[in-house]
């Protein structure tokens, strides 16, 4: 598995805004007919948390409080729509963050889909990876809230540039576009400093342990092919993976 090959499946656009909804009144919400020849099933707010399902790489409690309830009391049912649709729902209750995966057959078969594949480039790979490492050590040690700051996240991806690398200036900037890409994607939350950010729940359930050691192992192979990186090295990484053990997710499927 390269870099390249591990695709977040999603549909665009992303960082719409949470929660969005109608003005008062409009909306019998008591209703499953919401206009005149309306044949859906569902009422106004289980189909607004399918519509955020739909749209978002993921919702939580934090970020989707109202459609998370929503979620909550009628799992059932928003399962059995995206199932549908070749989706699958999943979620993580201790976390409160769900998001949806594509469908495969049990013979490996797929299924037509109304997503598309967004690959991590190598910068986002790597601060995805960093992130995800941030918030276990920061929830291991009590950390109610976890925040990074940008020159960080800056410097750890250098950590991984070749020895013979010589445009830091490009380097930097791809890892700053890499920040703005996984923020708007809701990874990163914004605080009241431009350069500084809170690590989304969400990083951890999306990015389970299988999926990590793929990572960090297509890391291990690109920097192999361009030679030895300098400051940290990927087996430092590779260890850091290791230490966390199997099966903290299950065994989910990285698309």
């Amino acid at each position: 598995m390269s870099i390249d090959e591990f695709e977040v499946m999603d549909t665009a656009p992303l960082g719409s805004a949470p929660d969005e909804t109608l003005e008062d009144g409009l909306v019998d919400e008591r209703s499953v007919s919401l206009w005149e020849g309306d044949e859906g099933g569902l009422e106004h707010a289980q189909r607004q948390v399918l519509v955020a399902l739909l749209k978002q790489r993921f919702i939580s409690a934090r970020s989707h409080p109202r459609d998370w309830r929503v979620l909550v009391e009628h799992e059932r049912v928003l399962r059995s729509r995206l199932n549908d649709l070749f989706l699958e729902l999943h979620i993580d209750p201790l976390r409160e963050v769900a998001w949806k995966r594509q469908a495969v057959g049990e013979a490996g078969q797929r299924f037509p889909t109304l997503l598309h594949d967004v690959a991590w480039t190598r910068e986002e790979t790597i601060v995805l990876v960093h992130l995800r490492d941030r918030l276990r050590t920061g929830s291991a040690d009590g950390e109610e809230r976890v925040f990074v700051d940008v020159a960080d996240l800056v410097e750890y991806a250098a950590s991984f540039r070749p020895a013979h690398a010589t445009d830091e200036a490009g380097d930097e900037k791809r890892t700053r576009n890499a920040v703005a890409t996984i923020a708007k994607a809701g990874l990163l939350i914004p605080t009241s400093y431009d350069e500084r950010f809170e690590v989304s729940e969400a990083v951890e359930p999306l990015l389970p342990i299988e999926v990590l050691q793929e990572l960090v192992a297509a890391l291990q192979r690109a920097n192999a092919e361009d030679g030895a990186p300098a400051g940290v090295t990927d087996a430092d990484a590779a260890d850091d993976v290791a230490d966390e053990g199997d099966g903290l997710f299950g065994a989910e499927e990285a698309n």
